[in-house]
């Protein structure tokens, strides 16, 4: 199951990076292999980081974590693990860095991605729930609180979103 996750994830993170790649968007691929952080960025964030940095001429750059993540049919929401979201946000509010959490998966065929900053997340106060299965803490998040972007659509959407809707 753990595999699965991961391969979906996999193909998630190559189909943003297409993306970008699409929209001549700038970016650096963050490897997620533990040995090339410090081990003071381990300790205090236990290896926890994004994706990709996406570079933003003029502006600076945003952090994205890609999340293979299915709707669920039966509350019409997202969910998002809350223990990794309190990492980021402290990453983000230590460091001052923007991070943001996008998601897609098959069904989408990768052609929408949903996108919504941590600290939304947060700030919203949107509901945080148990899981019957793993016992785990989660966020449940509408598709109605991320912004959406089309595979053909570019960054420009996000900012006119951000700084319009």
């Amino acid at each position: 199951m753990a595999e699965q996750i991961k391969i979906k994830g996999d193909v998630a993170e190559q189909r943003f990076k297409e993306w970008l790649d699409k929209h001549n968007i700038p970016y650096l691929y963050i490897q997620q292999d533990i040995e090339t952080f410090s081990s003071a960025f381990n300790k205090y964030f236990k290896g926890k980081r994004p994706d990709f940095m996406i570079l933003l001429p003029n502006l600076g750059f945003i952090f994205v974590d890609i999340k293979n993540k299915k709707l669920n049919e039966r509350y019409k929401t997202f969910t998002l693990d809350s223990d990794e979201t309190k990492k980021y946000s402290f990453l983000q509010r230590t460091f001052n860095l923007p991070i943001w959490y996008v998601l897609s998966n098959e069904e989408y065929d990768y052609k929408t991605w949903f996108w919504i900053p941590i600290s939304k997340i947060l700030e919203e106060g949107i509901p945080k729930y148990t899981s019957s299965k793993s016992k785990t803490y989660f966020f449940a998040i509408p598709p109605t609180k991320f912004i959406q972007i089309s595979i053909d659509d570019s960054l420009d959407r996000l900012f006119s979103k951000c700084f319009i809707g």
